[in-house]
């Protein structure tokens, strides 16, 4: 059989890339060396489109078993009732919890993505904002934090039949009991997406959203570390407000209709070798070590978030509950994209990203997005933080400077070398 060098030279390559920076995009993590090999199975070779014991198609026994191992794991670690683990992403995820509870043309009420939110909470370009009438909340001017009063008049004003909580750039916790309060007042369904949190909502770091919101959605690939992927979840089943019933008169329960929404709604065969590597990675967050470590994601935030504070930068909301930092770069003079740009050059890697009331497109931005979760995987502690805030900072106040770059690149290099990444693939 033919050998495809090139790809496999390539797969070398980003390993290298990714063992010597410094990587602080917010939605990237590095999985486990088995979470990876479980991806790369014999279960990619099997069709299952269906669930559990209900397939379209025969030679299912074994893959059943996987997808109900990581469904029951992820219930336990939850606390749920209900879990769909099938989702490709945590986009799909979104989608179907919208197929299953609304009509084309719904009012839904989600954070404004300018403000943190995500294009799957009703953005314009997205599906939500294409397909449902959109309505927005934001945060507030002076602290950065979600406006609640914001949100309660919003949904008194237009009664969205859902309510979006969950954002992809917001450093702070959630207040889902007093969201719920204004999703009742309306009569609107309420979705928590966590994509970001999960891992920490997971060892009860972070409010726990399950007990106030009827469906929460997540990824698998950031504080999960899990392979990408999405799941949906409900710590408790209800009966649809649309009061559809099957043919023998019963009315339909909503773990149905989300169920129904993945399969065959908006997806066909689900991807059962990545749902082996999501039980996998379900397995690991069950365990003490996982409690330790997202307890470190935590202390590694708050300390980088202070050592870049020391150092003149604006963090959105002066701090941060969770792995995430958003910094404001506007006193800086720089504006998001150069900063992306130039640190990049130094094997450190962020993502340019919009802060609260920026007066920037989303191409230039005002604003870089961090989070230290993947450096936590690879061993990093809080004694270690004010290293990347000096290198940024060397970085951003010359960032013209070529020669500059190069200087910080070889630091950071070296400072790498003490965290290894997967020393087992030599």
């Amino acid at each position: 059989m033919h050998k495809d060098h090139l790809v496999f030279d390539l797969f070398k390559e980003e390993l290298q890339r990714q063992r010597r920076g410094m990587e602080l995009i917010a939605s990237e993590n590095f999985t486990s060396l088995q979470v990876m090999q479980g991806m790369g199975n014999v279960m990619t070779n099997k069709y299952a489109e269906g669930y559990p014991g209900k397939r379209y198609y025969a030679g299912c026994e074994v893959v059943d078993q996987t997808e109900q191992l990581a469904i029951d794991r992820l219930c336990k670690i939850f606390n749920l009732a209900y879990a769909n683990v099938q989702p490709h992403s945590g986009a799909q995820a979104n989608a179907a919890v919208a197929l299953a509870v609304l009509k084309p043309g719904d009012s839904i009420l989600g954070l404004d993505l300018s403000m943190g939110g995500h294009l799957t909470h009703g953005s314009p370009v997205n599906y939500s904002g294409k397909l449902y009438v959109a309505h927005f909340y934001g945060v507030t001017r002076e602290e950065g934090r979600v406006d609640y009063d914001m949100l309660e008049a919003k949904a008194k004003e237009v009664k969205p039949k859902l309510i979006i909580c969950g954002a992809s750039a917001y450093s702070r916790d959630w207040d889902y009991e007093r969201i719920r309060k204004s999703a009742d007042a309306v009569g609107a369904l309420l979705m928590a997406d966590i994509a970001h949190p999960a891992g920490l909502i997971a060892k009860r770091l972070l409010n726990d959203p399950f007990d106030h919101c009827h469906i929460v959605t997540s990824t698998t690939h950031k504080t999960l570390r899990g392979p990408r992927g999405g799941i949906i979840m409900m710590r408790k089943d209800f009966e649809n407000p649309f009061g559809l019933k099957d043919n023998k008169g019963n009315i339909r329960m909503m773990s149905h209709l989300l169920d129904m929404a993945v399969f065959p709604g908006i997806q066909g065969g689900p991807l059962e070798h990545i749902i082996a590597a999501k039980a996998i990675a379900f397995g690991e967050i069950l365990s003490d070590e996982f409690t330790i470590y997202a307890k470190q994601i935590i202390q590694n935030a708050q300390s980088f978030s202070k050592a870049l504070l020391s150092k003149g930068y604006n963090i959105v909301s002066g701090g941060t509950d969770n792995h995430l930092v958003l910094v404001d770069l506007r006193n800086k003079n720089i504006s998001g994209k150069k900063a992306e740009q130039a640190l990049v050059k130094a094997d450190i890697t962020v993502n340019k990203n919009m802060v609260p009331y920026d007066d920037k497109s989303a191409f230039i931005t005002s604003g870089i997005r961090l989070g230290v979760q993947a450096l936590t995987t690879r061993g990093m502690m809080e004694n270690d933080m004010p290293f990347l805030a000096q290198a940024i900072d060397d970085v951003l106040k010359n960032v013209d400077d070529e020669n500059n770059m190069l200087q910080v690149k070889n630091r950071v290099n070296e400072f790498m070398k003490q965290y290894p990444l997967y020393p087992e693939l030599g």
